[in-house]
């Protein structure tokens, strides 16, 4: 009854998984800034979700998005 399919959780350490500096693409598409509700563009080199409208910076941590304002870098800075 052993399931290896990372799919379910499990961890079989073959190739296939997204690296730590990347984001779901998919993921991207749904995220949308807490604060202002409004869009967000990914900065790749800076891995940081940015919020125009909130002049905020979300940190993405190992291939997570923080989406917590607390978290955000203010732009004006």
């Amino acid at each position: 009854m052993s399931d290896e399919n990372p799919e379910n959780g499990g961890d079989s350490g073959g190739g296939g998984g997204m690296a730590a500096d990347s984001v779901d693409p998919k993921l991207l598409e749904i995220l949308v800034c807490p604060l202002t509700k409004g869009p967000l563009r990914y900065d790749r080199e800076a891995q940081e979700l940015i919020s125009e409208q909130a002049r905020l910076a979300y940190p993405i941590r190992e291939g997570i998005p923080i989406m917590l304002v607390d978290e955000a870098r203010s732009l004006d800075d």
